[in-house]
Order: C-alpha cells, then structure tokens, then sequence
C-alpha cells in the first residue's frame, strides 16, 4: 500500500454550504475551507508550487537559503515546504504579525527577520530584496511569482468546478498578493466566461491580514485587474463581525479576512438571484487567539 507524503495532502479541501447564515433570495452560499491543508491555510498551495516549479527548472536545490517577505500565512506555508523539502527557509515579516504565526514559522525551523509595524509589508519587501542583492539567499518573491497563481490554476479552480458541478456563479476571494483569485479566475472563465470573479479590499482605515491595497509601486506583478469583475471595499468591523459570526453561527473558526469574505458574498447575494456563490475561508482562526478578536467581550 503507498501512504501519501504530507505535501501530498496539500488541496482538495472541503466545500461546504452555510446552514444557519441566510443567504437571501434562494441563493446558495459555500465555503471553501482552505485551513483543512496541514499547515493551515491557502497559502499551502503556492508555498509547494514556487517550490517544486523552482526546483524542476534547476533555480534551487536543496539545502539552499530562501528568503521571502510575508504577512504571515505565506510564511507559515513557505515554512512547511521548506521542511518538507529540505531547505532553509529565511522570513521576513511586520513586527506586529501574530504571536501564534511567528511561533508556527519558527517550529517548522524558519529564521524570523521583523521589521516595524510603520514599515509594513512594503518595507518587508525592500529588506528582501536588498538581501537578495547580498547574495544572502534566493527569491520566491510570491508577488512575481507565476507559480503562485498557477497553484491554483491548477489546483483550486478545478476543484470548485468539480464540487459543484459547474453550477458556481461566483468567486469571492480577499486578494493581498492576488495568487488565488488570478489563477482561480483564470480556470473558471475558461470553463464558464459568465462566472463572476468579486475582489475584496480593505475601506479606508482598515487593516485586515490577507486583504491589501497596494500602493501603485508596489502592487503585485501577478495581478491582472481585467481577470476580477468587481472589487468591494471591506471594512474593519465588518470583516471582524463576520469572522465572529462564521464561528458562532457555522462553526467555522478564521481569520478575519475569511470574514471579509463572508461579507462579501452576502453583499453579493442581496443583488442577485438563484446564484451558487463559493468564497474562500483562507485559513483558522487559532492563529489569530492572541489578537483578542475571539475575546468574550469582542
């Protein structure tokens, strides 16, 4: 009997169907529970793509230094792959990530360089780049990168078309380095044109893990805005209030940027009707606990 290796565990995550959470207008609204990979969260899918695609052309090998700037999840997943595939894997994050992300990077044996909460991701990206320059490490460099679309070209969209039998109207995904909804996009408009691809970015004032708006310099290579049909704007309290809800209502335990998600498609499913609309739980809320979002009194 041949037993899978963990990355081979990597997709096929559960599609499931709000049960309490009214969707309006006999609408059906399903959840792609992407936190089900082993190391949690959507990004596992990219993290092994840039990994096995960069090897089989001969950029890397193992036992070589990567480096990669990232918010947290990307980081978690980059993480696991390196150790499951045997190279050392150097992150580079906000100092104001999740004590549960960094603890998570670090126990899969990843070196951790913070940079301040001021400087955010761009300046996270900058100090990547310049220690590439260094000669310190190889990049992966998620926001360039068309393996990290292709992940889940190959990977998400035709999952969500075979679980719901081409039936799926609508895509709603948070988009920060904008690899899911490019690639998951990019399959289900070549199955079905007519599908409605819906891109969530922060409101004004909001800062939400997983969901950006990029300054023009440094908005990712990989996004094609002609591949997302609408964009929402995602507000703070409302991504919180609605991750809150997914526990509490679905038993559904996220991010916020899940949540954000969430919200999203019930804005969706108040315009339409008789639609199947899918949005992407990206990963679990354990690893927010410490952030007080999950707080009795939140």
């Amino acid at each position: 009997m041949a037993f899978p290796t963990l990355a081979q565990t990597v997709g096929n995550t559960p599609l499931v169907r709000l049960a309490r959470i009214n969707a309006g207008r006999d609408n059906t609204i399903l959840a792609k529970l992407e936190g089900n990979n082993p190391a949690g969260s959507v990004k596992d899918r990219p993290a092994l793509s840039m990994l096995r695609e960069a090897e089989a052309r001969g950029d890397i090998a193992p036992g070589d230094t990567l480096i990669e700037a990232t918010s947290g999840n990307t980081g978690i997943a980059l993480a696991m792959a390196a150790a499951v595939m045997g190279y050392r894997m150097i992150l580079i994050m906000p100092d104001n990530a999740s004590s549960e992300r960094k603890q998570a990077m670090a126990a899969y044996g990843a070196e951790l360089i913070g940079v301040s909460k001021e400087a955010g991701m761009e300046g996270a990206r900058d100090l990547a780049d310049e220690m590439i320059g260094r000669g310190e490490g190889k990049p992966l460099n998620q926001f360039a990168n068309p393996d990290n679309p292709l992940a889940h070209y190959r990977t998400t969209g035709p999952e969500l078309w075979e679980q719901t039998a081409g039936r799926i109207t609508h895509f709603v995904s948070a988009m920060g380095t904008t690899g899911t909804i490019m690639g998951t996009s990019r399959y289900l408009k070549e199955r079905n044109p007519s599908i409605q691809i819906v891109g969530l970015q922060p409101a004004d004032g909001a800062s939400i893990a997983g969901i950006r708006r990029w300054p023009e310099a440094y908005l990712p290579d990989i996004f094609e805005p002609a591949r997302v049909d609408t964009v929402l704007d995602i507000g703070q309290q409302e991504a919180e209030e609605h991750m809150r809800r997914l526990a509490r209502e679905e038993g559904i335990l996220a991010g916020v940027s899940s949540g954000g998600a969430l919200a999203g498609a019930l804005r969706i499913a108040e315009e339409v009707d008789n639609a199947v609309i899918v949005f992407i739980v990206c990963d679990r809320g354990d690893r927010y606990l410490s952030t007080g979002l999950y707080a009795p009194d939140a």
